[in-house]
């Protein structure tokens, strides 16, 4: 087995809850996600972004965003919850709702800017901003994720040029963390540490996230790439279910038990019971019943347990 070269630990930040299930046809029931909360802190995940408070008609799957923050398990043992907003009310909705860390996103093209936010990147920049400094009057933690980082659906290639332009319009709104997102699942290694390590050098020191969509293939080895250019935390989701409702022909996260499996085979500590993981992986296919497109639900653990 090959190791990762001084990388000892990597938080895998499980976002099923939201992101895997905001494009899924079938609607969760509340009970039903607050069971797969459950089931996540109790496979090992102390970072999960539970739900979205954004418009229920826009995405109705996310419509019982009060209802699911009411029904959280005590946040025992370092267990963060995390919800997405997009602007000042769906903040005010999160804060109130019990929420001490929150996620926005701003788009790094105009046209998917339009389709996901209904408004030009300006003023996703201008709500981002607003609620960045609510959150810090607040001692909410915020981060700021930057989407389609890597590509984009409707403009094509996102040049370097424009990605850093958007990366110094967010930063300069000192969030606590950044994450890049390949929301359409485009990037392949290269591309990550080129655009990590832009990040990194506008903005030394700050916690950076990875977001990665499997759409062709190539989703665990960009968070290894992402792992070797100083990335601390990546987003999944169990059974690598999700995608962007706004993006065409857009597939599922990368899957929680693939990226634990491979690193974890890579000598990184994850936190997180592998086999529970890929049961519990199995169980949300089945809830939702689709065929799971993480590939370790479908080829088991190696070696196989006894």
């Amino acid at each position: 087995m090959t190791q990762l070269q001084g990388v000892v630990m990597v938080e895998i930040v499980e976002v099923a809850p939201r992101d895997g299930l905001q494009n899924e046809a079938t609607l969760l029931p509340t009970g039903d996600k607050l069971e797969l909360v459950r089931r996540a802190v109790r496979h090992g995940a102390r970072r999960i972004e539970v739900t979205a408070f954004v418009r229920p008609d826009r995405v109705p799957q996310l419509a019982d965003a009060e209802q699911v923050a009411a029904g959280l398990p005590d946040p025992a043992g370092g267990v963060r919850y995390t919800a997405l907003v997009l602007n000042e009310r769906g903040y005010l909705r999160a804060r109130d709702a019990g929420f001490r860390e929150i996620n926005m996103v701003v788009l790094a093209t105009e046209t998917f800017s339009e389709r996901n936010q209904t408004m030009p990147v300006a003023a996703a920049l201008r709500a981002m901003a607003a609620v960045r400094r609510r959150a810090a009057a607040d001692g909410v933690r915020a981060a700021v994720t930057v989407g389609a980082a890597f590509g984009c659906p409707f403009e094509g290639e996102v040049p370097v040029a424009r990605l850093a332009s958007v990366l110094r319009a967010v930063l300069a709104e000192s969030p606590d963390e950044l994450v890049l997102a390949d929301t359409i699942g485009v990037a392949v290694p290269t591309d990550v540490g080129e655009r990590f390590g832009l990040a990194a050098d506008l903005a030394p020191g700050l916690p950076l996230r990875a977001h990665f969509h499997d759409t062709r293939g190539t989703g665990v080895a960009n968070a290894v790439a992402a792992v070797r250019s100083g990335v601390t935390a990546l987003d999944a989701s169990l059974a690598g279910i999700g995608g962007c409702p706004f993006a065409p022909a857009a597939t599922g996260n990368v899957a929680t038990e693939d990226l634990a499996y491979t690193l974890s085979r890579m000598g990184v500590d994850v936190g997180l019971d592998l086999p529970t993981v890929l049961d519990d992986a199995r169980w949300l296919a089945a809830t939702l019943g689709v065929t799971a497109p993480g590939r370790l639900s479908r080829a088991g653990l190696f070696p196989s347990p006894t």
